[in-house]
């Protein structure tokens, strides 16, 4: 995975942190250069000089907080299919080395624990409009792992379905990303207030029942003159 360098101090950091706060909290389109620049008592020139462009400043965002997560899923996953080694590994243990890291990262993020998440969440609704190389790259990776996962361990699901499927539960899990916090004021505070490692578990508990609707187990192995006679 190529490696991201984050300055640890300067210009070029306040510019990168003010534009991880304001796309945090506006949205990628809905920011521009000369926000990011007021909020880091920057000149507007400084964008281009430090990182190129925008779009330069935008793809070192996306990668200081992509690149680790889809490599702490990969790494989740490998542990995961050597314990299960010639076994299809627990659906909620899947889901769960999905998900996961998401909140492994908060830790080590210099924005509040609200802000990364909805940053995360914008992140991966920004894919189907185009993501840095070594971003795609990446999750192009999880996606094929973790397909060949969720196919083993629901092996009556056609391919379609399951890719619907996920698709569902990844939009999903965007949601409760980007909107974690709406819940509270139109159910009056019935909604409670959970930290995002209960609500996560309630997440994998609600998809893995989502991805197993309708599954049947496999049929059984016939034995004898019967299995020649498939009616």
């Amino acid at each position: 995975m190529r490696a991201v360098t984050i300055p640890e101090s300067g210009s070029k950091r306040k510019l990168l942190d003010a534009a991880e706060q304001l796309f945090a909290e506006k949205g990628f389109e809905a920011v521009s250069v000369r926000d990011i620049t007021q909020l880091a008592k920057a000149n507007v020139a400084a964008v281009n000089y430090h990182f190129g462009s925008r779009d330069g400043l935008l793809s070192l965002v996306m990668m200081r907080y992509m690149l680790p997560v889809t490599e702490a899923r990969l790494t989740r996953l490998d542990a995961i299919e050597r314990k299960w080694t010639g076994k299809s590994a627990p659906l909620e243990e899947i889901i769960d080395a999905l998900v996961r890291p998401l909140v492994g990262q908060v830790r080590k993020s210099e924005l509040s624990e609200r802000l990364f998440y909805k940053l995360l969440g914008r992140i991966f609704t920004q894919q189907a409009d185009g993501l840095p190389a070594p971003v795609e790259e990446q999750l192009r990776q999880v996606l094929e792992r973790f397909m060949r996962a969720f196919g083993k361990a629901l092996p009556t699901v056609d391919s379609e379905d399951l890719i619907w499927r996920i698709h569902f539960m990844v939009g999903g899990m965007i949601h409760l990303l980007t909107h974690q916090n709406m819940l509270h004021r139109p159910t009056r505070g019935a909604s409670g207030g959970p930290t995002m490692e209960a609500t996560l578990s309630r997440f994998i508990r609600y998809s893995a029942v989502g991805l197993r609707e309708g599954a049947e187990a496999e049929a059984p192995v016939k034995k004898g003159p019967q299995a020649t006679f498939d009616f």
